[in-house]
């Protein structure tokens, strides 16, 4: 977790910013993240970065679109030298919250908050950290949204239980909760909804920073039409590809390497759902498009050995955490990629 310093540094940052813009992960952990922040002092605006795994120079048009006074980037795990150098001759305050381990310098101008380089090391999901400086009781199922999501499970599970019993399981396994729960589905739905048009992601963000409780979600009326719709839509494609991908492990060893095409990128998704279904497989799920692949791997202590092997490869890059990693490459390295990483495994 964050030191009290540092929560008091972060207030400190968040009481001053008139006009904050978050930039977050383009995922559950990063919208939570925003969402507590930005309910806590009532003010700024988000926007999620979709150019994994790095913070382009090209969202600097943001900057100047919404001139904010203060920057605030969270669950990032890089930004570019570029994004940061145009961001330094504007004097812009910024404010880097991340638990992802990185080896690249922080320019000194950043305020970089991350629990991995504390003294006692932890590496809680950022909705985590932004739930232990906001506090704020009613916005507790939003930090269990977010946390859950990156399979972690916090200590305060249980006194959410104890107020939306109907909504959760006794359970301290993440993928459960997840899979098995009603707080579950608005992981499922969050993380849908981020795979819509930029104007519906704005709506959905609007509505988000307004809603009271879970069952605002959960309840379908006009304010959530949008959000359901694309969950349902969204949810009967994942159905599909997941019953193919369990006919793929049919046939697999120890690794279950599952290739999908598709305009929609869902593949941390079916890889997290796999990963429940077959914990004792390392998972590979590629989607394949326009000549590119990307990959969402989950596995026991995967990250290193992956990271080897995407290291070997041209223009392939990836990372992420200990058991779960992200990764692109160009279409024809997925091949050596797979062939690699089973000589690893099996």
């Amino acid at each position: 977790m964050l030191t009290k310093k540092q929560v008091s540094e972060i207030k400190e940052h968040l009481d001053k910013a008139q006009n904050p813009l978050f930039f977050f992960d383009n995922d559950n952990d990063g919208l939570c993240s925003f969402l507590l922040l930005q309910r806590y002092i009532g003010r700024g605006k988000g926007f999620p970065v979709k150019t994994a795994p790095e913070l382009t120079k090209d969202y600097f048009r943001k900057i100047n679109e919404l001139e904010p006074d203060y920057l605030f980037i969270l669950d990032q795990p890089e930004v570019s030298k570029e994004f940061f150098d145009e961001v330094e001759k504007i004097n812009l305050p910024v404010v880097w919250i991340d638990h992802h381990e990185m080896d690249k310098k922080v320019p000194k101008f950043v305020n970089y908050y991350n629990p991995i380089f504390n003294k006692k090391k932890s590496n809680e999901p950022v909705t985590a950290l932004c739930y232990q400086i906001t506090n704020k009781k009613e916005d507790m199922w939003i930090s269990i949204v977010g946390s859950i999501s990156d399979k972690f499970v916090p200590d305060y599970y249980s006194d959410f239980r104890k107020e939306f019993k109907d909504l959760t399981i006794d359970s301290k396994d993440a993928f459960e909760i997840i899979y098995n729960s009603r707080i579950g589905e608005i992981t499922t739905m969050f993380a849908f909804a981020l795979m819509d048009r930029t104007t519906n992601v704005i709506n959905m963000l609007k509505l988000l920073m307004k809603v009271k409780s879970p069952y605002d979600v959960l309840e379908e009326n006009t304010k959530t039409h949008s959000m359901q719709s694309r969950y349902n839509e969204l949810y009967e494609k994942y159905k599909i590809i997941i019953e193919k991908a369990k006919e793929e492990e049919k046939k697999s060893g120890k690794l279950l390497f599952f290739k999908y095409g598709g305009e929609i990128g869902m593949s941390a998704e079916v890889s997290n759902k796999l990963r429940y279904l077959f914990p004792e497989k390392v998972i590979a799920v590629v989607r394949i498009k326009e000549g590119r692949a990307s990959f969402s791997i989950r596995g026991n202590n995967i990250r290193d050995k992956a990271v080897k092997i995407i290291e070997k490869i041209e223009g392939a890059t990836g990372g992420g955490h200990r058991d779960a990693i992200g990764a692109q490459m160009r279409l024809g390295d997925v091949e050596k990629f797979e062939e690699e990483l089973r000589k690893l495994i099996e």
